[in-house]
């Protein structure tokens, strides 16, 4: 077993019509061992941006206090938040540093660029971003994720039809591995604001 499969998660992003989803499960386990439903795998980075992070779990909250770190810093020099598209560059080169000795996570950022529109990027552990106009998907759930997202999106869908067809894809994806699921979340971000819902799923 990989070491990135230890904990087991499903996270997605998909984009819409001016808006953006990012949605994850809630388990918190060791291998085949449950310890918690509560488990938040989706951080909020700004305003319009969050960053999903699966893999080893303690490698998952090193690198969130990093993250908040370098925004911090980066909002008291320069005064104003961090673009997706910025915030991606940061993370690449985080992990990048640390490519002979990697931090076993691999992230999604999804954001809402007032200029550019949606935006999804995903990352293996050494930072290698792929970015893509439709979804992006990660964690042990990541080939259940790619078969249903590829069935059920479709372009320039409205925030209401974003928030069902990724809650749908996540819970038929995460209900076909054993390692994710016991609930989900979903961030729906627009440009009036961010729209947060948590799912009950199957929990066995």
């Amino acid at each position: 077993m990989s070491i990135l499969q230890y904990n087991g998660s499903g996270i997605v992003a998909m984009t819409g019509k001016d808006c953006v989803a990012i949605a994850s499960d809630m388990r918190y386990g060791i291998q085949q061992q449950t310890i918690a439903t509560n488990m938040h795998k989706v951080f909020k980075m700004g305003p319009k941006l969050f960053v999903g992070l699966s893999g080893l779990i303690t490698d998952m909250q090193t690198l969130k206090q990093k993250f908040d770190f370098r925004l911090k810093m980066y909002a008291l020099r320069e005064n104003r938040p961090m673009k997706p598209k910025v915030f991606a560059n940061l993370v690449s080169t985080i992990l990048y540093e640390k490519r002979f000795g990697p931090f076993f996570c691999e992230p999604i950022i999804a954001g809402l660029d007032e200029k550019s529109g949606p935006y999804i990027s995903a990352m293996d552990l050494i930072g290698a971003p792929a970015l893509a106009k439709d979804f992006v998907v990660t964690g042990t759930a990541s080939e259940e994720l790619y078969g249903v997202c590829e069935a059920f999106w479709k372009p320039n869908m409205g925030p209401d039809e974003l928030f069902e067809t990724i809650s749908q894809a996540l819970l038929a994806a995460v209900d076909r591995d054993c390692l994710a699921g016991w609930g989900a979340i979903v961030h729906v971000i627009t440009k009036d604001g961010i729209t947060t819902k948590q799912l009950k799923s199957r929990k066995d």
